[in-house]
């Protein structure tokens, strides 16, 4: 039972000065894969990035509203709205008067 215990107090030591060895030299891992924008502005874009983000925007908007302008029967329907007028109470489903519940 003893030899068990001296292992089992051994490993805790050796844990204890491995983690007081790292906790002293413990340096932050720095990767450098990406463009970190934390509480600061971002990286700029190349000129390139800005000129075509621009024009795909143009070309979005100009698609949109030469659409809008040829084709507006999409927005306001194709047939023209039927005279309110001319429903009769029967298609508005209003009973007639002397219709008693």
């Amino acid at each position: 039972m003893l030899p068990s215990r001296a292992q089992l107090l051994g490993r805790l030591l050796q844990r204890a000065v491995a983690s007081r060895g790292t906790a002293i030299v413990s340096k932050q891992i720095i990767r450098r894969s990406h463009d970190v924008s934390y509480r600061v502005n971002g990286p700029t874009p190349s000129l390139a990035a800005r000129a075509g983000a621009q024009f795909a925007g143009g070309l979005m908007w100009w698609w949109v509203l030469w659409h809008l302008f040829h084709e507006y029967e999409h927005i306001t329907g194709e047939f023209d709205y039927p005279d309110p007028s001319a429903w009769t109470n029967a298609e508005l489903g209003i009973p007639p008067d002397d219709y008693e519940e």
